[in-house]
């Protein structure tokens, strides 16, 4: 094992034994939903950046993958949506981690009669080899992990998420990014790394090592802020300011033009007709807006026509769009 991943698992073993609030994460808004309870613990152990849970990936009882489990609050939640045994599947290389998940559920348990431990199954293994079984799960998720992995590590665990994802399955992922250059300093410290700061990519490159894979379809779903490295307290003569995202890459057929990677784009036709089609399965209806994605957003652009309006990216996807 690398050991740059030898203090991560270090770093949440330690987490696991001793819950750390706050310890690489950043507060997010906790699932309010008709009969679910998430414990207190759960809640402390959150050492997530965002929320890959989102109830319209879920439908139908879908077989789910959550690689890092931490304290099991994003399992709980998935399970809140898959009630059957087995349902969802919980991956993480630290074992403490893994016990600690197992003592929450029983409390889970006691808190939610829907829930039952058997919904969920833990297992011991690590991103960069998943123990699950090739194209059999429809959602896998991963959150605060995938920034940790240097180069050939990440794409070591994205192609191990596209294999075991079943066509047009869902990988939904939250991560910290920056757009700023990073010194080497901070790059090569590996506790800044294990704790989700210094192997923030910036989102474009983000986005490429997902496509570079094979995932056709890539939406952000959000961008926010998330943390600042300042000159007192980092190797770093400069501020430097760190986003979450919270994406979801689709595993359908690469298109021969190109990925469809929506950044949150639309497209309003405001001409003479009531609508305009571009022949291209793009249709316009006037003065309504059309989320588009970022190559149909340039293809329209090249038109060049001056009843088109093209908006900047949101960095908000929330689905219905052009492809």
């Amino acid at each position: 094992m690398s050991s740059y991943l030898e203090t991560t698992k270090n770093v949440y073993k330690d987490a696991a034994l001793t819950p750390d609030v706050g310890l690489c994460c950043t507060t997010n808004p906790i699932w309010e939903l008709p009969g679910l309870k998430i414990p207190k613990i759960m809640q402390e152990m959150n050492y997530g950046c965002g929320s890959t849970v989102h109830a319209r990936d879920l439908s139908n009882n879908p077989r789910i993958l959550y690689v890092g489990v931490g304290g099991g609050m994003e399992l709980l939640q998935f399970a809140y949506f898959s009630r059957h045994k087995h349902g969802v599947i919980g991956i993480d290389a630290v074992d403490e981690m893994l016990e600690a998940s197992r003592k929450n559920f029983k409390i889970a348990e006691e808190q939610n009669d829907w829930f039952s431990s058997d919904f969920v199954d833990l297992k011991n293994g690590d991103a960069l080899h998943l123990p699950v079984e090739d194209n059999s799960v429809d959602v896998a998720a991963q959150n605060c992990l995938f920034n940790i992995f240097k180069a050939e590590d990440l794409k070591k665990a994205i192609e191990e998420m596209y294999r075991v994802l079943k066509p047009h399955g869902k990988l939904v992922m939250s991560d910290p990014t920056c757009e700023q250059e990073m010194n080497e300093e901070l790059r090569n410290d590996e506790r800044l790394r294990a704790l989700c700061l210094s192997g923030s990519l910036p989102i474009k490159d983000y986005v490429k090592a997902l496509t570079d894979v094979g995932f056709g379809t890539i939406e952000i779903r959000a961008r926010k802020p998330y943390r600042i490295l300042d000159p007192k307290h980092y190797p770093t003569n400069e501020l430097i300011y760190i986003e979450s995202i919270e994406v979801a890459a689709i595993k359908d057929p690469m298109p021969k033009d190109g990925p469809c990677i929506f950044t949150g784009k639309a497209a309003i036709y405001y001409g003479e007709d009531d609508h305009f089609d571009d022949k291209k399965g793009h249709v316009l209806l006037k003065n309504q807006p059309l989320a588009i994605c970022d190559k149909t957003a340039k293809a329209l652009k090249d038109l060049g026509r001056d009843d088109i309006f093209i908006s900047e990216s949101t960095f908000h996807y929330d689905g219905g769009g052009c492809c």
